[in-house]
């Protein structure tokens, strides 16, 4: 079709403006991957793409056209605000903000409203970053709009302004690579930009195919490219690239942004006091979300560990990608040599959210456990996070293997298989995801023995056969010191803690064979059940070889020594290390539980 046979569109409607994102939508999809190979700004992480087709996937997934053009940018603004992901994910879904806020309340607009529009909207892009910087996606779409507006009154028709448009918008994406000398250096576009101009793009295709029955059935299917030059690796200052979604913020930007500036850089603030978006770049995102939970609501966080996904795209150090859960109990040091890639669980106060390891420390957790009126509950990682994760692994590893909490314990583990199925489709990558069928300690020794495995250069296949043997070897016991904790996390009833605390007893919790929380069993002292824990191990123990063990406590490191010393005996070996913990398990087991996770040969 050319362009003289299109008919000639004067005011576009809400659902125009619906199936023309999608258009763009569908585009930035298909070509993540090779948005990820080229990103070097603001770091070197190999997201960016994955973090655009994150944003603009919930606008595909949740919403449908209104004729209101009005109703229909205000939907799509809000949606992509709420998941927006990543520097430029938030500055795109900054710019969508814009665009609706400065709309009168049209059911359709002309070309001169929709200008004005895009033109005032780069204000907004450019208010949310705290240090602007020029040869990026800000600069794209800056002239982008530009041109928009400045032919408002010359072109009278919305397929004719968008296909007119595509020479200035490449000619700006070229021009970024000599405006940033990292650009220059690793020659690539900035990823930001090129995946803008990816949505117009695909808007164009859109005009000019008109294929309305392909958007409407529109799949994220991600198309794979030979390697592009591998980017160049830099040096990365700030570990965690970090999000929140602040309702009913009490302060304003500047306060907001005194308080992000002593935190890190890379500081993007958009939305309004309703509901605000914040990103940035630091190395203590526990530290930053305890000052903001005083600031508003703390509706949603995100904090990407840049380091692991720099470490994906230019350091793997094998060719399987290791995955589980903030649950899996290791010291750090473990997870960095072995780089594992670990989802947070969620994890709420009130109406307060946190990520469990990551914006709140288990220090923290146990401090707010003892003081805060509202009890936590923890809720699994959703699908969504997963898709995010397992798109960005397989563009870079030859396959997956992810080892999570029991299924009797959180819908984690079916979350990270609905995730790796579609993921697993579209890359053409194998992706194992596997039920530990346990928490905690137990579950990272089967972690570490997994990536022992892996390190020894097993075959993904292997590993998965001996992954799901491990894990039906793995042991928990946890002791527990008060009984108050169970009672207020419903896994006792206020009669049952009632009598238990009159009789002074204490339980002995761990998992079966299925998965299951159960209270192995009860003395009428902590040491007492501690004693209890250790006649048990040594008779099990009696004919097998203990591989491993870990000796875990909330704030206990007197019962977690006593453990580790009993436990020294019996094996002739030290733990593997001692730790606090995780705050899920910790949430029931409450302050002042000791346990020991071990792992028969």
């Amino acid at each position: 079709m050319t362009l003289e046979t299109l008919v000639p569109v004067n005011e576009m409607d809400g659902r125009r403006l619906y199936y023309t994102f999608i258009a763009g939508a569908r585009k930035v999809i298909e070509h993540q991957v090779e948005l990820n190979k080229i990103n070097v700004f603001p770091v070197n992480d190999g997201d960016t793409g994955t973090n655009l087709a994150s944003t603009i996937r919930a606008v595909v997934d949740s919403l449908h056209p209104h004729r209101s053009y009005k109703i229909t940018a205000d939907r799509i603004a809000e949606t992509t605000l709420v998941n927006a992901r990543g520097n430029s994910g938030i500055i795109f879904a900054q710019f969508l903000y814009g665009m609706s806020t400065e709309t009168g309340n049209f059911k359709t607009i002309t070309i001169n409203q929709f200008a004005e529009s895009i033109k005032n909207s780069v204000r907004y892009i450019y208010e949310a970053v705290a240090n602007p910087v020029e040869g990026t996606m800000l600069t794209v779409i800056k002239d982008w709009a530009n041109y928009i507006y400045d032919n408002r009154n010359r072109i009278t028709d919305f397929n004719q302004l968008f296909i007119s448009s595509f020479d200035v918008l490449n000619r700006s994406l070229i021009a970024t690579k000599s405006k940033l000398a990292v650009l220059t250096k690793a020659n690539v576009v900035d990823a930001g930009a090129r995946g803008f101009v990816f949505f117009v793009e695909g808007i164009i295709d859109f005009i000019t195919n008109r294929n309305l029955k392909e958007l409407i059935h529109v799949r994220a299917e991600t198309a794979l490219f030979e390697k592009l030059e591998e980017a160049i690796p830099e040096k990365v200052d700030f570990r965690y690239c970090t999000e929140a979604l602040i309702k009913n913020s009490s302060i304003n930007n500047k306060s907001l942004l005194q308080i992000l500036e002593k935190y890190g850089n890379s500081i993007v603030i958009a939305g309004s006091d309703k509901m605000r978006r914040l990103h940035l770049h630091t190395n203590n995102p526990a530290g930053l979300f305890s000052e903001l939970r005083n600031t508003g609501t703390l509706a949603f966080q995100k904090a990407d560990d840049m380091i692991r996904q720099s470490q994906v795209v230019n350091d793997r150090k094998w060719k399987i990608a290791l995955v589980t859960d903030s649950t899996c109990d290791l010291a750090q040091d473990i997870i960095d040599n072995y780089q594992i890639n670990m989802l947070p669980i969620n994890i709420n106060f009130g109406e307060n959210h946190y990520l469990d390891k990551i914006t709140i420390q288990t220090d923290q957790f146990y401090t707010l456990l003892k003081e805060s009126k509202d009890y936590p509950k923890s809720s699994q990682v959703n699908e969504k996070s997963f898709i995010n994760l397992y798109s960005h692994l397989a563009s870079h590893y030859d396959s997956i293997i992810a080892i999570h909490l029991s299924d009797k314990l959180s819908g984690t583990f079916n979350s990270s298989q609905k995730a790796a199925k579609a993921i697993s489709k579209e890359f053409n990558k194998s992706i194992s995801v596997i039920n530990s069928k346990n928490i905690s300690g137990a579950l990272g020794l089967v972690i570490l023995r997994t990536a022992q495995a892996i390190e020894a250069g097993y075959s993904h296949d292997q590993v998965v056969h001996m992954a799901e043997r491990w894990t039906n070897s793995a042991h928990l016991f946890v002791s527990v010191r008060t009984i108050k904790y169970l009672v207020r996390s419903g896994r006792v009833s206020i009669v049952r803690g009632l009598l238990a605390r009159i009789l002074n007893i204490n339980p002995i919790v761990s998992i079966d064979e299925t998965g299951k929380a159960i209270l192995f069993g009860k003395t009428f002292s902590q040491k007492a059940n501690m004693v209890k824990v250790m006649k048990h191990i040594t008779k099990i123990h009696h004919g097998k070889k203990i591989w491993n063990y870990i000796v875990l406590h909330a704030n206990n490191i007197d019962a977690a020594q006593w453990y580790s010393s009993r436990m020294e005996i019996l094996t002739d070996k030290k733990p593997a290390f001692v730790v606090n913990i995780s705050p899920v398990l910790g949430a029931h087991a409450g302050t002042g539980a000791a346990a020991v996770a071990l792992l028969f040969d």
